[in-house]
């Protein structure tokens, strides 16, 4: 029986299939995983984890027999995909399964800004339509240019969400592609054409506050910056100052920078709609996110082959 390291959370469905193939250590069971891993590390062969929680350098140093890193999730910037490549250890991720629900949460963030979702929802809930009479009027989503930052997959999927409402849609990403839209090779000057501007770039250090004060400000006080990205792709202290001073208009946020801890600042301004990193959080997509990490796996014990490595290890296949 193979060791599995399991990094967070997994559903009942996932461990039943695991069950036989793998004796699984839960990291949230161990009371010192430093001193586990210096026990056990070489035993661990296969490693479950997520897009957020990762697997910490230290851990992977650890486990000098690892041969594959299943991530439970299409983001894998909290693995070093790199160090692991040169290592000959395989990961994986679950693209393709999730496109069409982060492109929902990007239209439905940008479609309750837009029209002014939550307050009136809250002039309702709070009786004042009927004591005070209607709310004022908001704004439409038709027509609108849309700037999308990360035209991959999602990015793609997002632009096939928005064809109803009629937009004019540019895109900005490290090349031109062979699609409809406009492409702009200098992200401000997307921005300052945009009405809305829509992140769904990979995270890491490559797009560490992309979206920066100039792109912020460029982006308008009539603007919406909508992100179903990473947290750290936006500088969330420049995008609360402008905000504050109306120097952008508004956000639909999904993700943050310090995620779970939102900052007081940014929670308080009405003029935000705020989501819990849910933009793949459906039953129906977590499944089957859930099947394809441990598919990756299981192929890998019975064939030593995977259905999804990410791009830093395609080689290794």
């Amino acid at each position: 029986m193979k060791h599995l390291f399991i990094v967070g959370g997994i559903t009942g469905s996932m461990q039943e299939q695991l069950n036989g193939t793998f004796r699984s250590h839960f990291l949230k069971e161990m009371s010192d995983p430093a001193a586990w891993l210096a026990d056990n590390g070489d035993s661990i062969e296969y490693v479950l984890t997520n897009g957020h929680d990762g697997l910490r350098p230290e851990y992977m140093a650890a486990m000098s027999n690892l041969k594959l890193i299943s991530n439970y999730g299409v983001g894998y910037d909290a693995i070093d995909a790199e160090l692991a490549a040169q290592r000959g250890i395989l990961v994986t991720h679950t693209p393709n399964v999730l496109n069409a629900e982060v492109a929902t949460t990007a239209l439905l963030l940008m479609l309750a800004c837009y029209r002014e979702l939550l307050a009136n929802d809250a002039h309702v809930r709070s009786g004042k339509w009927e004591t005070e009479g209607g709310t004022p009027l908001s704004h439409s989503a038709d027509n609108r240019t849309i700037g999308i930052v990360g035209l991959g997959r999602i990015g793609q999927a997002i632009a096939d969400k928005l064809a109803p409402f009629n937009p004019r849609i540019l895109y900005h990403s490290r090349s031109a592609k062979d699609v409809p839209y406009e492409y702009f090779a200098d992200l401000t000057a997307m921005a300052a054409e945009a009405d809305v501007l829509i992140c769904i770039t990979p995270g890491g250090a490559g797009t560490h506050h992309l979206i920066n004060q100039e792109v912020i400000e460029a982006l308008g006080p009539q603007g919406l910056l909508i992100n179903v990205a990473r947290g750290s792709v936006v500088d969330e202290a420049a995008m609360i100052d402008a905000l504050e001073s109306g120097k952008l208009g508004g956000a639909g946020l999904d993700v943050f920078e310090h995620e779970p801890r939102v900052p007081e600042r940014l929670r308080a301004l009405p003029n935000v709609v705020l989501t819990p990193h849910i933009g793949s959080g459906t039953v129906e997509t977590r499944a089957a996110m859930g099947q394809l990490t441990v598919d990756n796996l299981l192929q890998h014990v019975a064939e030593g082959s995977v259905i999804s490595p990410v791009p830093e290890c395609a080689d290794l296949i």
